[in-house]
């Protein structure tokens, strides 16, 4: 799985010209789905976005994580992430997961985010084409890849 996660004063995500999903401060996340990742990639990817220490403290370090600032969660499908350039200029996308496979794994990494987080998590829609739109608070902007793990 791979994520891009930025930290936001607000986001949200339209589909249709209707907002699916809109949060305040809190983390926007791209979420890319490999054919090989699986429920411990899920375990693993959702911990580390949860306990990120991204957010101020008191002393405007950044040490605190979502959920210590009691912030919220913007989950949107991003396949793209897997883009590869190598050859030509049009890029290749053959290592993104199929629906039938990065369907149930997305839904599952919802659910894992909605307990770790302790709330619901806000969404857009797999598949669909959506508008998203964000405030970058920073900017912050962080890339994680479960088979990385750096």
């Amino acid at each position: 799985m791979r994520a891009v996660i930025q930290r936001v004063t607000e986001a949200k995500v339209s589909i249709g010209g209707a907002v699916s999903g809109a949060i305040g401060k809190g983390l926007l996340v791209l979420l890319a789905v490999e054919e090989t990742d699986n429920s411990d990639d899920v375990e693993w990817l959702s911990g580390k976005i949860v306990r990120l220490r991204i957010f101020a403290d008191e002393m405007g370090v950044m040490n605190r994580s979502v959920q210590e600032v009691q912030g919220d969660i913007l989950l949107i499908s991003q396949f793209t992430l897997f883009a590869s350039t190598k050859k030509g200029n049009r890029p290749s996308y053959s290592r993104s997961a199929r629906p039938e496979i990065a369907i149930p794994i997305y839904e599952q990494f919802i659910a894992r985010l909605r307990t770790v987080l302790g709330k619901p998590i806000q969404t857009g829609e797999f598949g669909a084409d959506m508008l998203v739109s964000l405030a970058n608070d920073g900017p912050v902007t962080i890339i994680i890849d479960s088979m990385a793990r750096e």
